[in-house]
């Protein structure tokens, strides 16, 4: 090997190309002048997304909630960038891994719709969110305010604060069908005081895919001085917005869920001016003040899970975020509608589809919701999960964007029987 050739080949980034299958691409280009509205509806189209994953024949997975599965060609791309980084070792890593998390950073904030300098990479949304809410120099009889149905992590890491610090929280409870954003809104406003510094509220809520008026909200607070931490675990990915365009001071989210990235990825966004204003976890005294870096200083990071970030955006733009929505929207209504109005049958979630997009939740009267899952999976071969607590009961549905209609039926025959249990 001649000098140039080493220099080509030690150069190399690690990130590999998603391989998409012409059939893929062709359905795709087939369909690029079809609104999402209407395409929708056509079977036939997500029946090629859907054989661009594999799939565990045993059960129907309605469980995408925890963990979106990565696509074929995002999971074959990750799998090679896991072989590149290897190949590369310490040479990459001390090379090429800042300016590839540079590219990740810049392509994030680009879709999520925030500066580059305002979002870094980090594990999951509880570690997002939880380091602004670690990074809050917290004085006794200081509150914050949040939901008995935000995330649990969230909620314990509050009251870690509280137990340390002597600060104080207001958990409030959100109504399962609201009658506008106003009450909504109110409700918030309500609880804030004189001595409020925080509000964290989720931008759909995790266990029942209720979609709050996050907007509304933080002009809301902000006009009492109160800064607001939005939990958009489930939102990224999900349907359309900018974070730009939701006015909050904080937000946090994982990347393994709705853009089906590799386990182990978030991002944390803190607004240009706040992020000044909090303390890091992790020392970090070798950037500036105003730099969102030193608020993630949590030492080597698993780099190829990383990196990959850029090949599930890539799928994220191929399939559409518009058409996405519009899938999820209509699968989730779709089975909804044909629950509502069986005996024994409670759907936890509003109709209207400004209020929800891919999650649902039901429950019966006449059964557990622990119990209603198990029965799911054992007698029907139906996977999803039973939600007990925060003023919910039922099981929280959530199909992805390979889920069929005739999977839907299936679920909704096995919540019929058991309604007459």
């Amino acid at each position: 090997m001649n000098k140039r050739q080493f220099l080509k080949t030690i150069g190399l980034s690690a990130l590999s190309t998603p391989v998409f299958s012409k059939t893929f691409l062709t359905t795709l280009k087939d369909a690029q002048n079809i609104s999402p509205e209407i395409l929708a509806e056509d079977e036939k189209f997500w029946k090629q997304i859907r054989a661009e994953y594999k799939l565990n024949p045993a059960y129907i997975n309605l469980e995408n909630g925890y963990y979106c599965i990565t696509p074929s060609p995002i999971h074959k791309a990750f799998l090679k960038n896991i072989e590149e980084v290897n190949l590369l070792g310490s040479y990459y890593m001390r090379k090429t891994r800042f300016a590839d998390n540079e590219k990740v950073r810049k392509q994030l904030a680009e879709v999520a719709g925030c500066e580059s300098d305002e979002i870094v990479v980090t594990r999951n949304a509880t570690e997002s969110l939880d380091s602004v809410i670690s990074g809050y120099d917290w004085k006794p009889g200081d509150e914050a305010i949040m939901a008995e149905q935000d995330y649990g992590s969230m909620i314990q890491h509050f009251e870690l604060m509280a137990e340390r610090y002597g600060m104080k929280n207001r958990i409030l409870s959100v109504p399962l069908h609201p009658k506008n954003d106003e009450e909504i809104v109110k409700m918030y406003e309500t609880a804030i005081t004189s001595k409020t510094r925080l509000l964290m509220v989720s931008h759909i809520i995790n266990i029942t895919g209720q979609i709050l008026p996050i907007k509304k909200i933080s002009d809301m607070a902000h006009s009492h001085g109160v800064d607001v931490l939005v939990d958009g675990a489930h939102a990224f990915a999900h349907f359309d917005y900018k974070i730009s365009d939701l006015g909050c001071d904080y937000y946090g989210t994982s990347l393994h869920k709705w853009l089906s990235s590799p386990l182990g990825v978030g991002f944390l966004y803190v607004r240009k001016d706040k992020i000044k204003n909090l303390w890091p976890i992790f020392g970090e005294s070798g950037l500036a003040q105003d730099d969102i870096r030193r608020l993630n200083h949590t030492g080597t990071p698993a780099v190829h899970t990383d990196i990959s970030i850029m090949n599930s955006l890539e799928y994220l733009k191929k399939i559409g975020i518009k058409r996405k929505e519009a899938r999820l929207k209509y699968i989730r209504n779709y089975w909804m509608e044909r629950l509502k109005d069986v005996p024994n049958v409670v759907i936890n979630t509003p109709f209207d589809t400004d209020r929800a997009c891919g999650i649902g939740n039901v429950g019966l009267k006449n059964m557990k919701p622990t119990e209603m899952a198990e029965k799911l999976l054992s007698n029907h071969k139906i996977w999803t999960v039973g939600i007990e607590g925060q003023s919910v009961f039922g099981c929280r549905i959530t199909p992805n964007i390979y889920t069929s209609i005739a999977e839907l039926d299936a679920f909704v025959a096995a919540v019929e029987i058991l309604a007459k249990a």
